[in-house]
């Protein structure tokens, strides 16, 4: 049974449920994958809970106050992958990218497989595009400054991101409004980063944070989300790996 922790947002694990669905589709109810996501809106925000980084997975803390907000959210994150395992889960997903900066110290603690999203996007991308290309890469400020997508792109590509006013008035902005249920507002907002990474020459554009596919595909049929030729989806990639790791 695949475990997910979720309510990083909650749209966002619904998102991941509905595609691990759609690309599993059964004649029958007996037919589909079993999984159980656990909703656990209450984990705190993960992006406040980082605080000043540079642009690499070491956890420098700018000050003690920081290194206790992580804390909490290890803890939240801890105790949903807990329970999962209580419920005879086999293994984890966690739909959220900037949770995964979390991902080593839950791995350490939880002794359960859990996938790691961003390199789930990086083994798919290799299959996709030549090395050195430019990659550009839509996410929160906290999923761009711990470099979880840096960690794996780097070696192999050159990863491009939005300017910070971009950052501000398009890619945070649409991500609130997916949260807020706004959704026809995030696809307005998140257009101008889209243009700037599509100006800058990028062969592919990873939405790094689970919100974005919902404020692009919300109005596309399944079959243009899987066919894109532009857009990297995460969760889509994330729940190709689900199935894998749960038919073996």
């Amino acid at each position: 049974m695949i475990g997910i922790l979720g309510g990083m947002g909650t749209q966002a694990g619904l998102d991941f449920c509905n595609k691990l669905a759609l690309l599993n589709r059964g004649k029958i109810d007996q037919d589909y994958p079993l999984f159980i996501l656990y909703n656990k809106a209450n984990i705190p925000g993960r992006p406040e809970s980082i605080g000043v980084h540079t642009r690499n997975i070491s956890k420098k803390f700018v000050n003690s106050k920081n290194k206790k907000k992580y804390q909490l959210v290890l803890k939240s994150l801890l105790n949903g992958c807990q329970l999962l395992k209580k419920s005879k889960c086999k293994f984890i997903v966690v739909p959220c990218n900037t949770a995964h900066y979390w991902y080593e110290d839950l791995k350490k603690k939880i002794k359960l497989p859990i996938i790691n999203m961003p390199k789930e996007v990086f083994n798919h991308t290799l299959k996709t595009c030549k090395k050195n290309s430019s990659i550009g890469l839509l996410a929160t400020e906290g999923t761009l400054n711990t470099g979880i997508y840096n960690k794996f792109f780097d070696k192999k590509y050159n990863l491009i991101f939005p300017n910070t006013f971009l950052q501000n008035e398009s890619v945070n902005k649409a991500i609130k409004l997916v949260k807020m249920g706004k959704v026809k507002n995030a696809n307005k907002a998140i257009k101008p980063a889209i243009d700037f990474l599509i100006k800058k020459k990028c062969k592919k554009i990873i939405l790094g944070c689970t919100e974005l596919p919902i404020a692009i595909f919300a109005f596309k049929s399944f079959k243009k989300i899987k066919t894109s030729k532009v857009f990297l989806d995460p969760n889509l990639i994330l729940a190709h790996a689900a199935m894998k790791k749960y038919k073996t």
